[in-house]
């Protein structure tokens, strides 16, 4: 197992008791239907899916974060996929939500992995995000310089990706758009979260 992994849930906790769970609560207990979860992690979201959700496909590359992802997931009816979200394995217009939870600051292709979001949402479908970003000027200059040893150190995460951009680059449309500091950062690390649709 590898050491990020091993050590997420806990670096993770002081920010999820700071908002970061409450965030979570109100983009995601709402959904329903057929949903897809990008980057699962090791299951953070799942308290959070309400009854409405009849199908929950939770995608994880990382063994590591796997392992306990479906630890978490026992005893509930669920999809776990060992692959990489630049190619999902699912029909185009197959679901009706996606969620990205502080995964697309460590995709290897953001703007694929996003492309594939919108082509297997059916038309009117929803990508709900939590996303960290970069900062615009000096701050954007010390994310862009703090990048590759962060990246090193915390999973490959990288502090210079402008999500927003993202998802309208691949057609998105915002319906609903938070932007503020990621919980306890002091104003350091920029935030994003809420709703995109794929036009219908």
């Amino acid at each position: 197992m590898d050491t990020f992994s091993t050590v997420y849930d806990t670096f993770m906790a002081g920010f999820e008791a700071a908002g970061l769970r409450r965030w979570r609560s109100e983009l995601l207990g709402g959904l329903s239907g057929d949903v897809l979860e990008i980057g699962a992690g090791t299951g953070a979201n799942l308290a959070h899916y309400g009854p409405d959700v009849r199908r929950l496909v939770l995608l994880e590359p990382s063994e590591g974060m796997r392992d306990k992802l479906v630890e978490r997931a026992a005893g509930r009816e669920v999809e776990v996929l060992d692959t990489f979200a630049e190619t999902l394995p699912l029909p185009d217009a197959s679901m009706d939500a996606v969620v990205f939870g502080l995964v697309l600051c460590s995709v290897r292709d953001p703007d694929r992995v996003v492309a594939e979001a919108f082509r297997v949402l059916r038309p009117g479908g929803q990508a709900v995000f939590v996303e960290h970003v970069v900062g615009h000027g000096a701050l954007g200059s010390l994310h862009r310089g703090l990048t590759p040893l962060w990246s090193r150190v915390a999973g490959g995460c990288q502090l210079d990706r402008d999500s927003g951009a993202t998802f309208e680059r691949a057609g998105f449309t915002f319906q609903e758009l938070t932007r503020s500091s990621f919980p306890l950062a002091l104003g350091l690390v920029p935030a994003i979260r809420g709703v995109a649709l794929k036009p219908g």
